[in-house]
């Protein structure tokens, strides 16, 4: 499912977000930077998988890309859509119409508004109609669940209707955050397909998944996210191929910790945005430490794909 040919959709740049806070019960604020240097691309008919540990700024990439941050945000970095640096504006205006996301919360679906309403949008044509229909029929909601309010739905079926909400959009970018959970396997798999023919008709499709073994069976290329940034980019054959076909010590522990792969734990814990190690931010967990690790590590090629170490090859 290689797409290393088709043209770039959506192109994220050394992305880097930042919270304005209050320290402690003063008046005095500071900056909090929860992501840094964030790199991943998505080009036409592909989907790519976004992994990494909670905390590693995986949803956050997804409300920068909507527009979706809050007022006491900073964003640096470059968000490109076919080509062109988008504003915030230019973002409030592709969003829900070139841009559908599939939030993570079902809190996003409106208390006050029917499914049907929701998922169908205003003014729907037969089409747009019978096509929620199959829809539906696909996720295994009955045709009276269209006809509900939110709060009557359960997590599950509150989940497939945001899935089914962002099918019908039309959209050329789907941002799918964590759509999976609160479904049953066979289920989930549906889900996952559904993205899968939506990359296949020449969308360009972003899955946030801790569901790594779901993923890389699904996904062309799978981004590793680390404590806010990305540590490597590789094509899903070669997490499907094993660990030795990857490059940075975290996916390789990833992939470790994996049931089938021994279920490994990795010791120590992620940083906090606050207390950021020098240099490489998985340097404090990473057997292969070295002095170099303490500077800045751009991502570089190796082997067909990208990472953030100095001692990959």
């Amino acid at each position: 499912m290689s797409c290393t040919n088709k043209k770039k959709i959506l192109e994220i740049e050394e992305l880097s977000v930042s919270f304005l806070q209050y320290k402690g019960k003063t008046s005095r604020q500071s900056w909090l930077p929860v992501i840094s240097c964030l790199s991943v691309a998505v080009r036409e008919g592909e989907l790519v998988a976004v992994v990494g540990s909670s905390g590693s700024g995986k949803s956050l990439l997804a409300h920068a890309v909507m527009g979706l941050l809050p007022e006491n945000a900073a964003i640096s970095g470059e968000i490109s859509y076919k080509g062109k640096v988008l504003s915030q504006k230019d973002k409030e205006k592709l969003r829900g119409k070139e841009f559908a996301l599939v939030p993570q919360s079902v809190s996003f679906l409106d208390p006050l508004i029917k499914v049907e309403a929701q998922v169908r949008g205003p003014k729907p044509d037969m089409a747009k109609i019978e096509a929620q229909k199959e829809i539906f029929k696909r996720f295994q909601l009955d045709e009276k669940t269209e006809k509900l309010y939110p709060f009557q739905l359960s997590g599950g079926m509150a989940r497939r209707v945001l899935v089914s909400t962002a099918v019908l959009s039309g959209a050329e970018v789907i941002i799918a955050d964590e759509p999976t959970p609160g479904l049953d396997l066979d289920m989930a798999m549906e889900a996952l397909k559904v993205f899968r023919e939506l990359a296949d008709e020449g969308k360009a499709v972003i899955l946030i998944t801790h569901d790594i073994d779901l993923a890389f069976h699904m996904a062309d290329r799978i981004a590793v996210f680390y404590a806010g940034t990305t540590v490597e980019m590789a094509e899903a054959e070669d997490f499907r191929q094993g660990e030795h076909a990857l490059r940075h010590p975290y996916s390789k522990a990833l992939w470790r910790a994996l049931p089938q792969n021994g279920f490994e734990p990795i010791s120590g814990f992620q940083p906090y945005a606050k207390y950021l190690p020098k240099g490489c931010l998985f340097s404090p967990r990473c057997p292969y430490k070295t002095e170099k690790c303490e500077e800045k590590i751009p991502m570089r090629e190796v082997r067909g794909g990208y990472v953030r170490c100095i001692h990959a090859d």
